[in-house]
């Protein structure tokens, strides 16, 4: 599917990426489920989140709370509170730095809790997109605290990028675990 380029695009791509990662989480065994993700010995995976994750739940708290930076930063920008995406002292090249502190949070989340969390912020993403015209969420710099982009950019990297990037992460633990 190629990157959503209009509304409709991008509550597509989010719905049918979404839809895609949970038949991927049911149809994983128990032996799947229950196995603690191993890249180690994988030297093309040196991206700090093949270390990070160690299990679905991790996986699906990463989603939630890129899910929570996204509707924290849209809010607090159109209620006149200007922020940036990464809340301070994170910047783009230590943003990995505030991934681990999200994974270290939710140690003690429940999976059970973490599927519902995410399911939620799902659907929050999806009703506030719905707020705003295809020319709000696409044309580059319609709001000025935006930057060089648009907001539907970031919206499509919180959402079916951001899903893409679970599936293949899942996929690769499963594919491991059947070996």
């Amino acid at each position: 599917m190629a990157r959503p380029k209009t509304k409709e695009e991008l509550i597509e791509a989010a719905g049918v990426n979404f839809d895609k990662l949970w038949k991927l989480i049911d149809s994983m065994s128990e032996k799947v489920l229950n196995t603690e993700f191993d890249f180690s010995d994988d030297l093309k995976k040196k991206e700090a989140h093949w270390k990070r994750d160690k299990n679905l739940r991790d996986v699906l708290i990463h989603l939630y709370e890129w899910h929570q930076l996204l509707l924290n930063w849209i809010k607090s920008n159109i209620d006149g509170n200007k922020i940036d995406f990464l809340p301070e002292p994170y910047t783009w090249k230590t943003y990995a730095e505030m991934n681990i502190e999200f994974w270290g949070k939710h140690q003690n989340t429940k999976i059970e809790d973490a599927r519902k969390m995410l399911k939620e912020s799902h659907e929050n993403v999806l009703f506030l997109i719905q707020t705003f015209s295809n020319e709000e969420l696409f044309s580059k710099q319609y709001f000025d605290w935006i930057g060089t982009t648009s907001l539907g950019s970031y919206c499509v990297s919180a959402l079916s990028s951001h899903y893409d990037w679970a599936i293949k992460k899942l996929r690769a633990h499963m594919k491991k675990v059947s070996k």
